[in-house]
């Protein structure tokens, strides 16, 4: 491998190809606009057009009484007065010196008056003038012909820039429609690295035999190995894909270009091709090279499938990109990289080998990555000694690297709200809650709205406490509005969650129908709350007995898959069972939901002591822990304290002076006998 082709070209300007060269023209323009500024400057045309006419006697005597400034002025032959004719002309200390007429005030100096005087002068005169005065040269013929000419070059250069230039650049900026927009990047600019990029080791491994091919492709070559020519990273959205890429470019000591599906796109036919026949004749210009797209699904759709038909603009690029990357000609040296989050709708001639002979899947973390990715993201954040990374973690299941990059963020900025110096425990639980759930709301509420949230949350952690298994416990219970619900029932699985047993199925169907049931048991009637339940069981239900073959029907696929597809592959469910087979699904799927609402039905009922605790300590402290939910149902009483958090926040003197107030007037209402929160007989409670 050459030496210059180790260290990519440096192009600060985000564009490749050859610097903008030096024009002459330009600098002449600008020097031709200075000098002419200058010339204004320095001439100062109209200083003698306010000069008053004197007599060569009046000259002599205002220079014998020192009314001429020393030093201002000229001294020039007449040749129309004779030898001994001079032209003098300056300016005046004294602007009443004839005592006679109006005086004109020069412009640089108001309390000054220039004078013009010229006549013949005698050799005596001539010598007291001169010391007085030191000659400057007066106007050339130059200098008039530049003060003439000197707007019109200004109006032609400015027409020049105004036209000119610009239909010269629209000229070139149409024959650039065609040229690639991939962005060189360079190790500079980009300092990422593979240690910067977590949890997804498997693809890291990858992708590193791409770089390691690049530094040394004789280690493959020698035993007939052939490295890929593209490899497409599959995940979904936030798990890393394109940060894995800048990582590649960080440590790969090639170029590396960079490109978004969406910029072969144009608004011109024939663009997109162009574009991605520029971008690979940069590539075998830097080969070794690499190239990353960005988005890939924009261009490399199935064909056939778009609204124009089999000739509209993203087929021709999407041709043109296979011929590029396989075709006859091949593109030796140059591996194309690219990212999507939708696999199911590439075009089957872009995923064969030999094009994109690998796919790297990058899945959402486990465990052990997401404790990996909080420990990079964390270097950043002033974390308190208490902060348990491991298990926050573990309380972050299916979250992804962004998510976990913005849960510290969160947390971040919920401990800056409260004016604490580090992030603590309480806040990560409350950046989690926030973004899983969304931002508490203090909704004004009645008090039968509150006792028929606190009941309904209180009907779902009670079911789940007794019927759980140990795999996902109660992690806080709330009747603050949070999102679009008026309450949330919280849980904190133990693992993650890779298959769904039909007991777990039957046990979350039943959690689920449990507010619907306190609701029906206590208020005697229901209400529209449970709406959100009622879906999330009856799809449960329905995967059970259509995908997961949990029912009588057998282990029989019902349904194609419903997974977002592209205009017709896949984004349709197609119906490949009878209308007997149906009713059968609706009455297993009733069947099975009314079971378990029976089954919470008869669980509340036994517990109807632990529902009513549960629910006053709702409507009491509006959040609990689910750590009391389990000492509820085993001891009947909640017997660990609750933990609210405590706002720090500055106090001024006024409130300190209010506070001090408020203390006196409660040691005032003990001695009266109605302190500790109790209204006095007869006030309203």
């Amino acid at each position: 491998m050459s030496s210059e082709n180790k260290t990519p070209q440096k192009n600060d300007s985000g564009r490749n190809g050859p610097p903008q060269r030096f024009q002459p023209k330009i600098l002449f323009i600008y020097l031709l606009i200075g000098a002419a500024i200058l010339t204004i400057w320095f001439a100062n045309p109209g200083a003698n057009a306010n000069a008053r006419q004197l007599t060569v006697s009046e000259l002599v005597q205002a220079v014998k009484e020192g009314q001429i400034e020393e030093g201002d002025g000229f001294m020039e032959p007449d040749p129309s007065f004779g030898r001994d004719g001079y032209v003098i002309t300056g300016k005046m200390l004294n602007p009443d010196l004839t005592g006679e007429g109006d005086t004109l005030v020069a412009e640089d100096a108001p309390e000054k008056v220039g004078f013009s005087a010229r006549g013949r002068l005698t050799e005596e005169d001539f010598l007291l003038i001169r010391e007085v005065m030191k000659e400057k040269r007066a106007s050339t013929a130059l200098q008039d012909v530049l003060i003439s000419f000197l707007p019109f070059l200004l109006i032609i250069g400015l027409l020049y820039f105004l036209f000119v230039r610009q239909l010269k650049s629209a000229g070139r900026g149409a024959m650039s429609f065609g040229k690639s927009k991939a962005k060189m990047l360079t190790r500079e600019k980009d300092a990422l690295t593979f240690k910067d990029v977590a949890g997804c080791d498997e693809a890291k491994e990858e992708v590193s035999e791409v770089v390691d091919f690049l530094k040394d492709p004789k280690k493959f070559q020698r035993i007939g190995g052939r490295i890929p020519k593209g490899v497409l990273m599959v995940g979904p959205p936030g798990t890393g894909k394109t940060l894995l890429a800048k990582a590649v470019a960080g440590e790969a000591d090639v170029p590396f270009f960079s490109i978004s599906g969406s910029d072969f796109v144009e608004m011109f036919v024939g663009v997109g091709a162009a574009r991605v026949r520029d971008m690979f004749e940069q590539g075998r210009k830097n080969a070794p090279c690499i190239v990353f797209i960005d988005e890939i699904d924009a261009v490399g759709r199935q064909r056939g499938s778009g609204v124009g038909g089999g000739n509209d603009e993203r087929e021709q690029t999407l041709n043109s990109l296979l011929v590029e990357m396989d075709g006859f000609d091949g593109h030796e040296g140059v591996i194309i990289i690219a990212a999507t989050n939708r696999p199911d709708v590439l075009d089957n001639a872009l995923l064969r080998p030999g094009r994109f002979d690998r796919q790297v899947t990058i899945d959402l973390p486990d465990l052990n990555g997401r404790h990996e990715i909080l420990l990079v993201h964390a270097k950043k954040i002033a974390l308190s000694e208490e902060v348990n990374l491991e298990y926050v973690a573990r309380n972050t299941p299916g979250f992804s690297g962004a998510d976990l990059a913005n849960l510290l963020n969160e947390g971040a900025l919920i401990a800056a709200r409260y004016n604490k110096k580090v992030v603590e425990m309480n806040d990560l639980d409350e950046a989690r809650d926030k973004i899983s759930f969304g931002r508490e709301r203090r909704k004004l509420m009645d008090d039968e709205d509150r006792k028929i949230t606190a009941y309904h949350e209180a009907g779902h952690a009670l079911i789940q406490g007794i019927v759980d298994d140990g795999h996902m416990p109660v992690h806080k219970v709330t009747i603050i509005p949070r999102g679009q619900s008026l309450g949330s029932t919280m849980f904190m699985p133990k693992k993650d969650m890779l298959n769904h047993s039909k007991r777990r199925c039957i046990n979350d169907i039943c959690c689920t129908m449990g507010g619907r049931a306190a609701e029906e048991i206590v208020m005697g009637d229901v209400t529209s709350g449970a709406s959100g339940d009622i879906r999330m069981a009856t799809r449960t239900a329905r995967h059970m007995v259509c995908d997961w073959g949990m029912s009588e029907l057998g282990m029989v696929a019902l349904g194609e898959s419903q997974s977002g597809g592209y205009l017709g592959h896949g984004g349709v469910s197609s119906k490949n069972y009878s209308e007997e087979t149906a009713q059968k699904i609706d009455h297993i799927v009733h069947d099975l939901i009314k079971e378990q609402y029976d089954r919470a039905l008869d669980i509340l009922n036994k517990h109807r002591a632990a529902l009513d605790t549960i629910a006053d300590a709702l409507l009491e402290h509006e959040t609990i822990d689910g750590k009391h939910v389990l000492e509820i149902i085993k001891h009947g009483e909640m017997r660990s304290p609750i933990v609210k958090r405590i706002i720090e926040e500055p106090v001024s003197e006024s409130d300190e002076e209010e506070t001090e107030a408020e203390k006196q007037k409660k040691e005032d209402d003990e001695k009266d006998g109605f302190a500790g929160g109790e209204a006095p007989a007869g006030a309203p409670a």
